[in-house]
């Protein structure tokens, strides 16, 4: 129950019995007393840290009694029963006791969409790096030119834009914005990897990776330097309007670069793991620190937005690199292969393949 509630939620079903790989209806005896004592327990904080309210389905098949109970997802994690030690996730078709990194990745999350716009005691906008404003203000000024802000003195724009607030810098403006030295001493472990490796997997590569990026002032440098690495991955054609004009198709450059704004928009930035973006010979891989905030197990359907860091996601939005709506999954599943979504505990993964080919392969 502890996992269920911990991960996507999950059936429990009282009165069947496995041997082996066969299953069997056993049945069980005083259903409605067994449904109260569950529904007690599960709502009851003297076993659970918090309520988790079950929804029961009964069932009679051949004069046996069978209960379901679905435990649903918990908005509030972790869940544990008696003391922190005994917080469980599941994995696969088991459950797991959580390591102290998972646990805490948990406890993280409760501050989703809170954190980033907190301010950083000491700072200012001279903790701020001047090249990066000026070249994102250029960006917004160009690419953004409706918006109101533009005309405003660097200090109120940055206000407005929830990289400064009330004069001291935000977690996530710092980020975004921060010189490195500031950045590092908030954020110890800060830092995007991108490695393109010469195989299908990292114990086949010989050397074991051909490039990898120089690390860099903040995310808006990063964003930079990335997206022209992964612009030799994209197909740009040319394409022969109505008018009678060619344009270019950038359908696969701007799902690469959704998956990247994607990576660096919903990364848990206070977690000892940092974000990472692999190319290898068949497909590109970007793994992040800290879980989709959403149910992915239909992306194409997903269109709420949720984002982790909204300062960070309202930054990319006025530069016209992010949409208002949703994790961008319609722009990424445009890509003309397939395109695999992972989330778990405390990381996630988003990884487009490079060749028309079975995920084993």
């Amino acid at each position: 129950m502890s996992a269920f509630a911990n991960t996507s939620g999950g059936w429990l079903v009282l009165g069947v019995s496995q041997q082996g790989k066969k299953f069997e209806i056993t049945g069980v005896s005083d259903m409605e007393k067994l449904e109260q004592d569950l529904g007690n327990t599960l709502r009851s904080r003297n076993k659970f840290n918090v309520v988790i309210n079950p929804t029961f389905s009964k069932f009679d098949i051949d004069g046996k009694k069978v209960l379901a109970c679905f435990i649903p997802s918990s908005e509030v994690k972790p869940v544990y029963f008696n003391s922190l030690v005994n917080t469980f996730i599941r994995t696969g078709s088991g459950d797991q006791r959580a390591s102290d990194s998972e646990i805490n990745a948990l406890l993280r999350d409760q501050s989703f969409g809170v954190r980033s716009e907190i301010p950083v005691e000491g700072t200012s906008i001279n903790n701020l790096h001047k090249p990066s404003i000026e070249t994102f203000r250029n960006r917004v000024r160009t690419q953004n030119p409706q918006l109101p802000y533009n005309d405003l003195n660097d200090e109120d724009f940055l206000e407005k834009l929830g990289v400064l607030k009330n004069g001291l810098v935000t977690y996530g403006g710092l980020l975004v914005l921060g010189n490195e030295d500031t950045i590092r001493y908030n954020f110890t472990d800060f830092w995007v990897d991108y490695l393109e490796i010469p195989a299908k997997t990292q114990g086949e590569a010989e050397p074991r990776y051909t490039f990898r990026i120089q690390e860099q002032e903040n995310l808006w440098e990063y964003y930079n330097v990335l997206i022209q690495r992964l612009r030799n991955y994209a197909d740009n054609p040319f394409r022969m309007g109505d008018n009678g004009f060619a344009y270019e198709d950038n359908t696969q450059f701007e799902a690469l670069r959704e998956g990247l704004v994607n990576m660096l928009m919903h990364a848990d930035y206070f977690s000892i793991m940092h974000s990472t973006v692999r190319v290898f010979t068949n497909r590109i891989v970007f793994q992040n620190a800290g879980r989709f905030g959403i149910d992915i197990k239909d992306p194409a359907k997903v269109a709420i937005s949720k984002p982790r860091n909204p300062v960070i996601a309202r930054f990319f939005r006025w530069a016209k690199l992010a949409e208002n709506a949703g994790f961008g999954f319609d722009k990424m599943l445009k890509w003309k292969y397939k395109v695999d979504f992972q989330s778990y505990i405390d990381f996630s993964e988003t990884t487009f393949y490079l060749e028309d080919k079975n995920i084993s392969e």
